[in-house]
């Protein structure tokens, strides 16, 4: 295992742990589900998609920066810059591809029913932040790879997007409630866990906003941003309503499958949100 795999394994296990140990103590909703049952369904789909990615980019984004370096291929490779500022760059580059690609996986219907299995998580904690189809993680190595190769992203600009990725997936995801007061400060540039449950509301209006996975500013930029939602944090509906949270819709098989399944059929005023994009 390299240095750069142990730093990002590190920050993640620390980060899940404290967030997963503050929901058990201080939760902010109760799961209609009990948490055997999600988490086996939602760490089983990160285990897949994991080895999956490995198995499609073997040399990792790390690798492909440094073959980019190695034939001066990428903005940065060819023009000179400072480093500092070159990581800098790179970071928001790569951060704002994710808000787009977030963004367009809402727009798309091919693309939505990928991301789908993401939303329809009926409670939202740290595993849910996780939770994607493998097909969904292919796309947006492509995506970052692209980044990488177009801007030439140097190996520790990598590095430190990707623990900031999967930290602030876990973060902003955990199932606990800031107090306002830090709530509005915070989320004047971080997207918070109260503001992120609104992405993750059923109504189409409310999850079509907030798109962001650590800073809140590039929805503020793109007119995408939602301080608050319709009801209250605790009453808002979580997930999608045509998907009831039953243990057979939380296993790992149906998750997999899901996207190439036809959505159950359901009348129009049991649907508040999300309908039109099945």
């Amino acid at each position: 295992m390299d240095n750069t795999t142990v730093w990002r394994l590190s920050f993640f296990l620390g980060i899940f742990v404290l967030m997963a140990l503050l929901e058990s103590v201080l939760p902010a909703r109760g799961a209609p589900l009990r948490r055997a049952i999600r988490w086996r369904g939602n760490i089983g789909l990160v285990i897949i998609g994991a080895l999956v990615s490995r198995f499609a980019l073997p040399m990792t984004l790390v690798g492909v920066a440094l073959w980019a370096q190695k034939v001066n291929l990428g903005g940065f490779n060819v023009f000179s810059l400072p480093l500092w500022l070159s990581i800098t760059l790179s970071v928001l580059a790569l951060d704002l591809a994710i808000y787009w690609q977030h963004r367009i996986f809402h727009t798309i219907p091919l693309l939505w029913r990928l991301h789908q299995v993401h939303h329809i998580d009926s409670h939202v904690d740290t595993t849910t932040g996780l939770r994607f189809h493998p097909l969904e993680i292919l796309i947006s190595l492509g995506v970052k790879a692209a980044v990488v190769l177009l801007f030439g992203v140097p190996p520790e600009a990598i590095v430190i997007f990707e623990i900031g990725l999967n930290g602030f997936a876990v973060f902003n995801h955990a199932n606990i409630r800031l107090p306002q007061k830090w709530d509005d400060i915070l989320s004047h540039v971080l997207i918070t866990q109260r503001v992120h449950r609104i992405h993750h509301s059923q109504r189409i209006a409310e999850s079509n906003s907030n798109f962001g996975f650590s800073v809140s500013w590039w929805d503020k930029l793109f007119g995408s941003f939602k301080g608050r939602a319709e009801k209250q944090d605790d009453q808002l509906a979580i997930g999608q309503a045509n998907f009831p949270p039953t243990p057979e819709n939380a296993g790992v098989f149906k998750l997999l499958v899901m996207p190439f399944c036809q959505a159950p059929v359901v009348k129009k005023t049991d649907v508040p949100a999300n309908q039109d994009r099945q």
